[in-house]
């Protein structure tokens, strides 16, 4: 499949850039430290549909995709151009696989070598979370909260990776995901919007994803928008069909 539809699951696994210039006064913590809770959607199955549209210093793209999740266990893709499916992708806890159906081959990427290359730590639950518009990084007694007339910032920290999530007073689900690496100065930049009901949760169906990172030949930007048309969470068990025919190679 070719590189880009490929960074669609492995970008989504991740967040973001775009600083408020606001001034701001940080809230210690303390007794009188706001209360926080992130109302966070929570389900056993979700399934749906969605258009994404890829973006690159070369080209621009339009893909569906039909998207299945098991919670904490797997998450399942297909993607089509046009009509005719491209490709494929399962990410479960260990690795992620995508398959091209266009090229005849598939490229299985573990965890480690995905970290490594953008330097940040991707894991599953770290996908998953950001598919979701959840917490990107557990909460921590080091956290920093700053209030604001209409949202609270929750800035976290870990090693080299810095994190700022907006979160909107009212309804208390995250907006916004910053994070940089200080050492690179790479970052992704996540912005979620258009939030409908979803069982009893608010549901993001709209979402940004500007990624920046470094290479030998500059600095380059990848950006993919996704417009959910279809979602719902359920109980009832859902099917994974995933298999790779034996003639294709493997990248």
């Amino acid at each position: 499949m070719n590189k880009t539809i490929g960074l669609i699951v492995i970008v989504c696994s991740t967040l973001v850039l775009s600083c408020s210039k606001k001034v701001v006064s940080p809230v210690t913590p303390s007794s009188s430290t706001p209360t926080l809770s992130i109302e966070e959607i929570d389900f056993e199955y979700l399934q749906g549909k969605a258009r994404m549209v890829l973006r690159d210093s070369k080209k621009e793209r339009d893909v569906k995709a039909n998207i299945r999740i098991r919670k904490d266990s797997v998450i399942w893709m297909t993607f089509s151009v046009i009509g005719v499916q491209g490709g494929k992708a399962l990410i479960n806890k260990d690795s992620i696989t995508i398959v091209s159906n266009v090229d005849k081959e598939y490229y299985v990427f573990d965890y480690t070598e995905l970290s490594k290359r953008y330097n940040f730590d991707i894991n599953f639950d770290v996908i998953q979370a950001a598919m979701l518009g959840n917490l990107i990084n557990p909460r921590s007694d080091n956290d920093e909260i700053i209030q604001e007339t209409s949202y609270f910032v929750l800035k976290q920290n870990a090693e080299t990776i810095s994190v700022s999530n907006f979160i909107n007073s009212a309804s208390m689900k995250i907006e916004k995901v910053e994070m940089k690496e200080t050492n690179t100065n790479n970052s992704l930049v996540l912005n979620y919007s258009n939030f409908q009901p979803l069982s009893n949760k608010l549901f993001p169906y709209n979402g940004t994803i500007n990624v920046f990172y470094k290479t030998l030949s500059g600095i380059l930007n990848t950006t993919i928008i996704f417009e959910y048309n279809k979602a719902e969470v359920g109980d009832k068990e859902l099917k994974f069909p995933f298999n790779i025919p034996k003639r294709y190679v493997r990248r």
